[in-house]
């Protein structure tokens, strides 16, 4: 199966183009989760499966924050192993894309590759790709991954070189989609954008460049990116978009012992604002 037709049967079994990132912050954990009397990664484990179960009904895609699993050390890519696992046995077969930001060239690139699409098996991946194009070769060739490539991010250090005029485009950013889009005729993996909720007035030039990229929007909630500007900026764009939020649903219940239900409630919300910016074809 294509990367894109299990993004669509997601979407069509949640109803959701809604993505929940798995950020775990150890500081952050609601307190019932904090004061359990395990180890460290274990309450991770413990908080994520909280997380899968309350928000995949609402969610087609999951977004595993790589960084949060290092941080733990070696028991943290144990930890994320699970928590792959725990999504793949989620209903309505959520996509699962890990937030990795890598980039590089050669025999590490592929070391890459081989980390997270072959032994984490995860449907795709978070590229950064300042070094250059060739870091992407080796997650080029297989149809059933995807590529999502740092185009436009939420940050506001988006301005020191995305946004900057570039080869005669209004940004770095533009440039990027251009040549993005140009590779994607002709290979097997699919490419996508990330383009940040927050700069929604920028993208508009940048998804001219490549109308018809799958999105990756990160940025709304707590970054206080706007759905009406995400509506507005795909009024006209052909992709699939994957909106996405972290803290505002994985923390909504703060230390409440039913904590659960804080997230399942956020994740239905953020459902319900999404709906009607893309209908599955």
């Amino acid at each position: 199966m294509t990367f894109q037709n299990k993004l669509q049967r997601a979407i069509l079994e949640t109803g959701s183009v809604l993505s929940v990132g798995l950020d775990p912050d150890l500081q952050k954990l609601p307190a019932p989760v904090r004061q359990m009397n395990l180890p460290d990664e274990e309450k991770i484990l413990h908080f994520c499966q909280g997380v899968i179960r309350a928000a995949n009904p609402y969610a087609a895609v999951f977004k595993i924050n790589v960084a949060f699993f290092e941080a733990l050390g070696s028991e943290g890519w144990r930890v994320m192993e699970q928590v792959v696992k725990e999504v793949r046995q989620a209903e309505g077969n959520p996509v699962l894309i890990a937030d990795a930001k890598r980039g590089d060239i050669g025999s590490t690139a592929e070391k890459y590759k081989e980390a997270f699409f072959d032994r984490l098996d995860v449907d795709a991946i978070t590229l950064n790709i300042i070094m250059g194009l060739d870091t992407m070769k080796p997650f080029l060739d297989d149809d059933s991954k995807a590529v999502f490539a740092l185009a436009l991010t939420s940050n506001t250090g988006s301005a020191d070189f995305l946004q900057r005029r570039f080869q005669g485009r209004l940004s770095l950013s533009e440039y990027i989609a251009e040549e993005l889009e140009k590779i994607d005729s002709i290979v097997n993996t699919e490419i996508g954008l990330v383009i940040g909720a927050t700069q929604s007035d920028l993208a508009v030039s940048v998804l001219k460049k490549f109308p018809r990229a799958t999105l990756l929007i990160p940025g709304v909630g707590v970054q206080g990116g706007d759905v009406e500007d995400v509506a507005a900026l795909l009024k006209h764009h052909k992709g699939t978009p994957i909106i996405h939020s972290s803290r505002s649903v994985i923390y909504a219940g703060g230390d409440r012992e039913d904590w659960e239900d804080g997230v399942r409630e956020a994740a239905r919300t953020f459902k319900q604002r999404f709906t009607g910016l893309y209908e599955v074809e």
